[in-house]
């Protein structure tokens, strides 16, 4: 594909800067692999040196690097790079792709009383279950399962292999045997939400499991039932959210992170990955709970004294008693 520099710019907008709007671009790069032809960009000023290095015919910086960036050639000046990145290559998708498709594609199964908007597309082997609800320019690419009455908003985007509205994992224990508890919620998932391959998110087993506007969920991402997904946050692949619990909005939960049911985490709060979260967050910030890496000798060495912290604990707590009776003496 090509472009021509001024093309861009009339589209994402910004200021070109020491180069021509005729000048041919035919790929998107990193500044290190960029070529002749090549748009790139740098959203952190540490890597200016790679900036100057690099054969790019344009970079699209933030206002602070605009002089150093037109030393070395054609520059788009943009409050954000990395947004304008991320615009950038929604641009050239487009480009590339052309018209989206829309309807049904003859592989898909669909029932009857399914609502599909006339401009959303079910792509190859999806099911579409009964009284389904999916709403403007939504796209199911491929081997997706939307089970009966669950709802999806517009302008979504589910990758291959997502299932919305399994049965939550629930059952009751009588005299040692597990007995069922059928789960009559369903799914409700807002608008521009996406979900990345093989994510589960499964139906309330009264309410229902709730994923607002704006959602970004990875690969692999199991929501359990009756979850409530605040908008605007993101969830990395292998995390896991245990059932009935509430998620604030613009949370950022790191990858193989776990949340345990019934919890609440605040508005605005950010998870490090593979943590396990134990206890509600009531105040946002960045939470870690994982133990640091180390050779399994120094781990089984520290694993050992941790089995032995409470009686440590006490110790130094007879110490510090026995110390200040001392003093007074």
């Amino acid at each position: 594909m090509i472009v021509q520099l001024g093309q861009i710019v009339d589209a994402l907008g910004g200021e070109l800067v020491g180069g021509r709007r005729d000048i041919v671009i035919s790929r998107i790069s990193s500044l290190e692999t960029a070529q002749a032809d090549s748009i790139s960009f740098l959203s952190n000023p540490r890597y200016a040196t790679q900036m100057a290095a690099s054969r790019a015919a344009c970079v699209v910086v933030a206002p602070a690097m605009r002089e150093l960036a037109a030393q070395r050639g054609a520059c788009i000046v943009a409050a954000n790079p990395y947004v304008y990145f991320a615009k950038l290559t929604q641009f050239w998708k487009m480009q590339q792709q052309g018209v989206r498709p829309v309807g049904v594609h003859p592989s898909a199964v669909v029932d009857p009383t399914a609502e599909i908007a006339p401009d959303a597309y079910i792509g190859p082997l999806c099911v579409v279950g009964a009284g389904v609800r999916i709403g403007a320019a939504t796209v199911l690419r491929s081997r997706i399962t939307v089970s009966d009455g669950c709802e999806i908003g517009e302008r979504c985007l589910l990758h291959p292999g997502v299932v919305i509205g399994a049965d939550g994992f629930g059952f009751a224990n009588e005299a040692g045997q597990w007995i069922k508890i059928e789960q009559l919620g369903k799914v409700r998932i807002g608008n521009d939400v996406e979900i990345g391959a093989n994510t589960c998110i499964d139906r309330g087993a009264l309410d229902d499991t709730v994923i607002e506007d704006g959602v970004k969920l990875d690969n692999l991402v199991q929501i359990a039932h009756n979850v409530h997904v605040g908008a605007h946050s993101v969830i990395a692949g292998n995390a896991g959210v245990a059932g009935s619990a509430r998620i604030g909005r613009g949370c950022s939960i790191g990858g193989a992170a776990n949340i345990l049911g019934h919890l609440t985490i605040a508005d605005g709060t950010s998870i490090s990955p593979t943590s396990m979260v134990t206890r509600s967050i009531r105040q946002p910030g960045l939470y870690t709970g994982i133990f640091p890496l180390q050779t399994n000798e120094q781990w089984e060495k520290n694993a050992a004294s941790l089995k032995q912290l409470h009686v440590l604990r006490e110790r130094i707590k007879k110490l510090e008693s026995a110390l200040e009776g001392a003093k007074q003496q």
